[in-house]
């Protein structure tokens, strides 16, 4: 189950991000939606208004998972977003599932990624 977890809110996340939405709300998400990012209107429509807009304002945006990790009915996916003119990103996204390794809730961090750095660590 753990696997079947952590695979889903990959393919959830890349199908919503990459312009599919509606289509990652259909195949991963659970009875309810519960969405935590003051960004983003609670429920599923709400998810799907906002990765529309964000594939109509910035279709060239690009995004790679960096890690995947899974606790109890929790996944947390750590990701390095690319967004026009080179502004970078570091997302925490963590999802919980109810039962049937459906997604029913999230929540994220983000934080852009800066020009300059203390050291030489890369933040993903």
């Amino acid at each position: 189950m753990k696997e079947k977890m952590k695979e889903n809110a990959v393919a959830f996340y890349k199908l919503a991000y990459e312009g599919n939405p509606r289509k990652a709300i259909e195949l991963y998400v659970g009875e309810a939606y519960i969405q935590h990012n003051p960004d983003v209107a609670n429920g599923t429509e709400g998810f799907i208004e906002y990765f529309e807009r964000m594939q109509r304002e910035y279709p060239k945006k690009s995004i790679e998972f960096v890690r995947v990790i899974s606790e109890n009915d929790l996944v947390a996916l750590h990701t390095h977003q690319i967004w026009p003119d080179s502004d970078e990103y570091v997302t925490m996204d963590f999802f919980r599932f109810d039962a049937n390794a459906k997604i029913v809730e999230h929540w994220d961090a983000i934080q852009q990624i800066p020009k300059t750095s203390a050291n030489e660590n890369k933040m993903y």
